[in-house]
């Protein structure tokens, strides 16, 4: 090697080093800072793919639960958030479309929580401005899982971040017709899924 190709070799070894050295000590990438985390979704009543209590579980038709809404709490939502919708589905329901459970929309984007029970209209847990839909069966508020018997079936927590303070919806309006506007709204989501079968 002659002292002009070692020199080149010196060179480029120096460099390396050096950004080796500056990519150690550079800033975490923005993925791993909260600039950009993850909008989450998370319940202390449900864990994620597991079992939904009894506690939560419909009162009727069969089903024997105390039908209390879990809490819920949700953080690093998407800039620009005007405001909430929650929606939860049963999938699996052999209705052709599946079973709307609870319905909340116009929360407010100041929220970050809601109380177990805030599926009840009478207890008054949801905070100001925010509506509750009428789920499919048939009446405003939380409506609990009571499956037929046989597997179980998955219960989808969707929050949605909306970029509209409000929708605009009549205050009759089906699930289905809520679901469309918040996701023709929504700024992204975060989802929460319990099981439960009997």
């Amino acid at each position: 090697m002659g002292p002009t190709a070692w020199t080149a070799h010196a060179w480029l070894a120096t460099v390396a080093v050096a950004a080796t050295a500056l990519f150690a000590a550079a800033p975490p990438a923005a993925k791993e800072t909260g600039a950009m985390a993850k909008f989450t979704l998370t319940s202390s009543d449900i864990t994620d793919g597991g079992t939904i209590a009894n506690a939560q579980v419909f009162n009727e038709f069969g089903c024997k639960g105390g039908n209390i809404s879990p809490a819920l709490s949700w953080g690093s939502a998407p800039a620009g958030t005007k405001s909430f919708a929650l929606m939860v589905h049963d999938p699996d329901a052999p209705t052709g479309s599946g079973w709307w459970h609870w319905i909340v929309y116009n929360i407010p984007a100041g929220t970050s929580s809601l109380p177990a029970g805030a599926g009840d209209p009478k207890k008054g847990l949801m905070p100001a401005g925010a509506v509750q839909g009428r789920s499919d069966y048939g009446t405003a508020g939380y409506g609990g899982p009571c499956p037929p018997p046989g597997k179980p079936h998955h219960y989808n927590f969707r929050l949605y971040a909306l970029k509209v303070p409000k929708l605009e919806v009549p205050q009759d309006a089906t699930a289905a017709l809520i679901a469309f506007n918040v996701r023709a709204q929504s700024l992204g989501e975060a989802q929460l899924t319990g099981m439960y079968g009997r």
